[in-house]
């Protein structure tokens, strides 16, 4: 009897190792990845410009999709682009108009998400000065992120439109970040172009009076003259090329981030978005959101005809129309949608 017993322990110790010897194959063939490194250079990263970053980051979407981002913070647009130049970040989240600077030089760099569809930034002035048109603006102190910054060109823009010219205010970098709030303050600056939450926030505190603003579609294609692509990510070319899995990891994280949104309430935002970025008062940075929301990118593609809005718009900028070196044709270098297009199918609804 006892032979019998080894006998049947044999047989059903055989069977199961003939069944763990598929799972541990399979076990070895679904192995996690290897985590891929890659560095982005953003302007105000605690602020709503950068809102789909954020609910990627702490949503877990770039740890899905096999990243490790480190985060390279700048007081400014011109300055993130600096240290991707410089070698020092793979990736800039910034405005789109920079990549027709970069290609007026030669560099063949280009946008392959697209985050919101507006500037999302407004320009207002001190409550403490009596000043209720731009024209009043005319010797003023204007802070702005820096030069050659969306705030810069956006403040520019709005100046031209109400008759003005750049040079007949002062300009004053500022950056970014919640400090430029001491500087209108303390009377340095006299008005602000900046973006959100930092602008609704002085707004509801009362200390700055809102001009013009292009949070909204509505108001940002009477400026422009039609839509516009507002924050991207953008890298070289080459660079495109030789990390497509990195920037494919990217797109994704992103798209899925603007699939979350446009259904998030407001309490997920909370949820979502560090107490910190709420610059003390989650019911004003919520506020901000709202004036915001309709903004956001849907699914990350770059439409042609708004980059060719964007191109005509910055054209009219001094200085800009006579060194523009891109033609209607060129501007396809700009952007791809090869990577967006297959987030957007991956993430459909």
């Amino acid at each position: 009897m006892s032979d019998v017993i080894w006998r049947r322990r044999s047989v059903l110790l055989t069977a199961v190792g003939a069944l763990a010897e598929p799972t541990a194959t399979l076990a070895a063939i679904e192995a996690p990845r290897k985590t891929q490194q890659v560095t982005v250079a953003l302007v105000a990263k605690p602020s709503l410009y950068q809102l789909p970053l954020t609910l990627a980051d702490q949503l877990g979407y770039f740890k899905q999709a096999g990243l490790s981002v480190d985060w390279q913070a700048h007081e400014s647009g011109a300055k993130a682009l600096n240290s991707a130049l410089q070698g020092q970040a793979d990736v800039v989240a910034g405005a789109f108009e920079h990549l027709f600077v970069l290609h007026n030089k030669g560099l063949n760099y280009q946008a392959f998400v697209q985050m919101s569809r507006t500037p999302q930034v407004s320009l207002g002035v001190a409550t403490r000065l009596d000043i209720r048109s731009l024209m009043g603006l005319k010797g003023l102190r204007l802070g702005v992120s820096s030069l050659d910054s969306s705030t810069y060109w956006m403040a520019c823009q709005w100046l031209l439109q109400n008759g003005l010219l750049p040079e007949q205010v002062s300009f004053v970098e500022v950056g970014s970040s919640p400090a430029v709030i001491d500087a209108l303050r303390s009377g340095a600056i006299d008005a602000l172009c900046n973006p959100d939450p930092v602008m609704h926030w002085l707004e509801q505190k009362n200390e700055i009076r809102v001009m013009v603003e292009a949070r909204t579609l509505i108001s940002t294609r009477k400026l422009m003259g039609g839509p516009v692509p507002g924050a991207c990510l953008y890298a070289s070319a080459e660079f495109l090329q030789r990390q497509p899995d990195v920037v494919r990891a990217l797109t994704d994280a992103v798209v899925h981030a603007l699939k979350w949104l446009q259904t998030a309430r407001l309490t997920d935002i909370l949820k979502t978005v560090p107490a910190q970025y709420w610059m003390g008062d989650r019911a004003v940075y919520l506020g901000a959101f709202e004036k915001l929301r309709e903004s956001y990118a849907l699914d990350g593609l770059i439409a042609r005809d708004s980059v060719l809005t964007a191109w005509r718009a910055h054209a009219r900028l001094p200085g800009m129309a006579s060194s523009t070196g891109i033609n209607r044709l060129a501007l396809d270098r700009t952007y791809t949608n090869a990577f967006a297009e297959k987030s957007k199918s991956r993430f459909a609804a």
